[in-house]
């Protein structure tokens, strides 16, 4: 099933789609990429999740699921595990 840039991603399709933004932003491999599962530590467990990496996850998240992030919204348990990042993003996704 595609998705048109105007219609709401499904859930599966959100969570790809937040494993392709880790992916990219860190630079990860093909297999540590699809390692990746809902209770996979983020933050202070993988060596290239710093500040600044969040900052482009953030941007890349709302860029590319057309969302908007704001700053308050922003804590530790939002990147604690992959699948608490994922909820996050479902929740703000339209639809």
């Amino acid at each position: 099933m595609s998705t048109s840039p105007l219609s709401p991603p499904v859930s599966q399709e959100v969570e790809d789609r937040v494993r392709s933004v880790l992916a990219d932003v860190l630079s990860l491999p093909p297999e540590r990429t699809k390692a990746i599962e809902r209770d996979t530590e983020l933050f202070g467990a993988m060596p290239e999740l710093d500040s600044m990496a969040v900052a482009g996850i953030l941007t890349e998240l709302e860029d590319r699921l057309d969302i908007l992030i704001d700053d308050d919204e922003v804590d530790g348990d939002m990147f604690a595990t992959f699948g608490a990042l994922t909820d996050f993003v479902r929740a703000k996704v339209p639809g």
